[in-house]
């Protein structure tokens, strides 16, 4: 996620909560107009009022729609759906008493939005709108008329009526500001706090993704600088195995460190390759993957055993590998092979969604420090560890939608747990 998807998302966010306050306001409009109407009588002119209602509620549905697209929401468009409900407003003080009717003080409402929303300059400018709405409704309006009284005819209340009504209508008008402007407030300070944790997060993930890629520069220079000297290594070790002087208790030796040259030149062949275009790459079945990746393994850890166990739906599914996983893999049971020298055990299972590796140890488990801080770039616990495996590991895993978690067994020993989901199309 990046800070313009950020800033996208934050919009839809503003404009969804904008629709839902403008239908709550429509359905309180309607509701406050019918109860005038049944039970003061009053004869307003409701044409124009129903009007302002109607076109409100046909912007609140086209916004709706509108929310359904992709493309980001603005400064301008959410500042123009605020002086929409202005505008909408005023309409409907205008016929409803203008700056005598109690319900004046919504004008703080959108007001209120802007501030806690919108950058300060239209911020202002909302305030200079809706203070010249109050202003021009002190002056131009239509009074109310008096209850029961004829269209046309616009008499004063009486005094006493006038003031309980008022009085109830600022009440009414308070509940409902403060109700809304506690919803509002609540839902953006969490919105900030979401967005601060999400920035937090993006920078985290910047930092590691420079790390990386400096990594990976470092890596491909390795390898080509290493092809070199595995060639003279595999040529001296091809001499002395021909050499009828050589010792035949070295000849073992020798066999073992020609496999051992060998395996180098398959992993830099590998990583070569795996630097080429791969948007050719075939999907592949994932306990395929898995055994080809622990017969790899084996090879570089002849001496440790495993048990290996399998539970899933058959066939197992297919899909894209990321090229980098086997070596996220590898370093993970060397990890765990590094714990217990002797014998790990290693459980797969999948389902429809997701398939979990774990690995397990029989060493003395992590420390509190290695629990804490397990993943980190250049930690390490090991006298000769460079504290690069494990946070390989968990970017790799992470990049494709994954976790890795590592934890301790009541029973002695560490897990490592690796979660992935099985996305049917290509990453």
């Amino acid at each position: 996620m990046n800070f313009a998807i950020l800033a996208a998302q934050t919009g839809h966010t503003h404009l969804r909560r904008i629709v839902l306050l403008r239908a709550i306001a429509v359905a309180g409009q309607c509701i406050t107009l019918a109860l005038v109407y049944r039970f003061l009588a009053m004869q307003l002119q409701w044409f124009p009022m129903l009007t302002a209602i109607a076109l409100l509620a046909g912007l609140n549905l086209f916004t709706w729609w509108r929310l359904r697209a992709d493309s980001p929401v603005s400064n301008p468009e959410l500042f123009a759906q605020l002086c929409a409900d202005v505008l909408a407003l005023s309409v409907l003080l205008y016929y409803g008493g203008g700056s005598t009717n109690p319900f004046i003080s919504l004008f703080l409402l959108p007001l209120v939005i802007a501030a806690a929303t919108l950058p300060h300059g239209y911020t202002w400018a909302m305030t200079g709108i809706t203070t010249g709405c109050y202003t021009l409704l002190m002056k131009f309006y239509v009074p109310l008329p008096t209850a029961g009284g004829h269209e046309g005819m616009h008499h004063a209340m009486p005094e006493g009526d006038a003031f309980n009504m008022h009085v109830i209508g600022m009440w009414l008008g308070f509940v409902i500001s403060a109700v809304v402007v506690a919803y509002f407030v609540v839902k953006m300070a969490h919105a900030v706090r979401s967005r601060d944790e999400t920035l937090a997060k993006i920078r985290e993930e910047t930092l590691r993704n420079e790390r990386i890629v400096a990594l990976g520069t470092q890596a491909a220079g390795a390898a080509h600088e290493l092809g070199t000297p595995l060639s003279t290594l595999s040529v001296i070790i091809g001499e002395l195995k021909r050499d009828h002087a050589v010792l035949p208790e070295w000849r073992g030796d020798l066999a073992i460190l020609d496999d051992q040259v060998q395996i180098c030149k398959r992993i830099l062949g590998k990583l070569l390759a795996n630097a080429q275009d791969t948007a050719t790459q075939a999907p592949q079945p994932l306990e395929q993957f898995l055994a080809a990746t622990l017969d790899e393994w084996q090879l570089l850890r002849p001496a440790v055993h495993y048990q290996y166990r399998v539970s899933g739906t058959q066939p197992a599914p297919q899909l894209y590998i990321d090229p980098t996983l086997r070596a996220a893999l590898l370093n993970l049971l060397n990890n765990a092979a590094d714990a217990s020298p002797d014998e790990i055990d290693i459980r797969v299972h999948w389902d429809a969604n997701s398939f979990t590796l774990e690995i397990q140890d029989h060493g003395q488990g992590l420390t509190p420090e290695a629990a804490a801080r397990a993943g980190s770039a250049f930690f390490t616990t090991k006298k000769e560890g460079r504290g690069l495996g494990i946070f390989l590991a968990n970017a790799t895993v992470e990049r494709m939608g994954g976790k890795v978690r590592l934890f301790n067994r009541d029973g002695g020993g560490a897990t490592t747990e690796i979660i992935l989901p099985l996305r049917p199309q290509k990453p």
